[in-house]
């Protein structure tokens, strides 16, 4: 039990792991374990809509790809450009800790692989989910997102999550909450 405490104080780390990009872009700022929320998010609504994948592997991959980062940091792509981090060792050392570290180190090697349909859906959900980010900050007046955006679009792996990039680039991020009922939002409730 204590090496369980142990990785879900660990898994809690990612709460206060900043994702190191924003500061590249100019603005925004998310944890490693808010991006890894609405991945896992991304996942299912992925594995759904392809319909012969086992969602389940799916949003365990979306949840456990970026745990190495509690120990390692996040490396942005200019980071990754000069430094390099041993995640394989990170997931290695935590793995020998878990009773589940077989599933673990399985998990994150296939996402880390992306071969399988999985692994392709997890990996797309991932960029997805800083396709989301983007959206929602070039909505706000940042111009440097739509510079970002090919990139990101360009390392999709399926049509599904090509045609949902497209979408969300073309959807303003707030209109979900704000409908065409103009009256609720005058008189309320009443």
């Amino acid at each position: 039990m204590k090496r369980l405490a142990n990785f879900l104080f660990e898994a809690g780390m990612l709460k206060r792991t900043p994702r190191t990009g924003f500061q590249f872009l100019g603005s925004g700022a998310e944890s490693v374990a808010e991006h890894s929320f609405r991945t896992a998010m991304i996942g299912y609504v992925l594995a759904h809509l392809d319909g012969t994948v086992d969602t389940g592997r799916v949003v365990q991959m979306c949840l456990f790809h970026d745990l190495p980062e509690a120990r390692t940091g996040d490396q942005n792509y200019v980071h990754k450009k000069y430094v390099k981090t041993d995640e394989k060792k990170a997931v290695e050392d935590l793995a020998a800790t878990l009773p589940f570290g077989d599933d673990y180190r399985s998990l994150w090697q296939e996402f880390d692989e992306g071969q399988s349909p999985e692994a392709r859906l997890a990996n797309d959900a991932d960029q997805l989910e800083m396709i989301l980010a983007l959206k929602e900050y070039r909505d706000l007046g940042n111009r440097y997102a739509e510079e970002w955006y090919p990139s990101c679009r360009d390392r999709l792996c399926t049509e599904t999550a090509r045609r949902l990039a497209e979408v969300i680039w073309q959807t303003d991020s707030s209109r979900w909450w704000f409908d065409d009922d103009h009256d609720w939002w005058v008189n309320g409730s009443r």
